[in-house]
């Protein structure tokens, strides 16, 4: 008998990902069109001592897709790693290049879903899916002691990977959640939309990153 049985998850998903139809489906077409593009599955960006995770929704189709690094190449990434820069969790200068030789500093970047969804939503057996690669990633942060997760389906991925109820960890922008070790920080996502609509501010997001400097400069080393 021939077991269906998967694998252990790894922290990063294969760049060729098999797991979820749709998203192969789409991958696929978007390297039909842009062979030059990275179109895979797009492993997180950081430190494996990080003591903070930002956690992301998934790679942009024209970002993180084109380049292969999380975040890199579309707006939401110029908000992310300037105010990254600016808090000391980045050293270099972004320039929409995983080539710029921007470092990460005690920090790393993934997303819930690792391979871009059309339109931007992964459905909820694709999230579930990829909450394999997730919980390895977090599994295999022996430093973690804080994620920012950007937008609720990061919310909510973080706490199935965790196994905590949404009722008593709800989303709201600049609320922090206790998690035995860990802290959860809940942002809104940097996205354009967010930004434009004035949804999301620049000072409203280093808010977010204001407090977790000082959540983390506060815990002894």
């Amino acid at each position: 008998m021939i077991s269906t049985a998967r694998p252990p998850f790894a922290p990063e998903a294969p760049r060729d990902c098999p797991l979820c139809p749709r998203l192969v489906a789409f991958r696929a077409a978007s390297a039909e069109a842009k062979p030059t593009w990275f179109n895979g599955a797009v492993p997180s960006f950081g430190t494996p001592s990080a003591r903070l995770l930002i956690v992301g929704l998934a790679p942009g189709l024209s970002g993180a897709n084109r380049t292969g690094r999380p975040f890199t190449g579309d707006h939401a990434g110029v908000l992310l790693y300037t105010t990254l820069i600016g808090f000391g969790f980045a050293r270099g200068t972004y320039r929409a290049d995983p080539a710029d030789g921007l470092e990460l500093v005690d920090c790393m970047i993934t997303n819930a879903v690792r391979c871009v969804p059309p339109g931007n939503k992964p459905l909820p057996a694709e999230i579930a899916t990829c909450r394999g690669f997730f919980s390895a990633r977090l599994a295999a942060l022996p430093d973690l002691r804080a994620l920012v997760v950007l937008g609720r389906v990061a919310h909510e991925q973080t706490l199935a990977a965790l196994s905590l109820r949404k009722s008593q960890f709800p989303f709201r922008h600049g609320a922090r959640h206790d998690a035995g070790s860990l802290a959860l920080f809940d942002s809104l996502h940097c996205s354009r939309l967010n930004t434009n609509t004035g949804r999301l501010t620049t000072e409203m997001f280093h808010a977010v990153f204001r407090d977790v400097r000082a959540f983390l400069d506060g815990l002894p080393r």
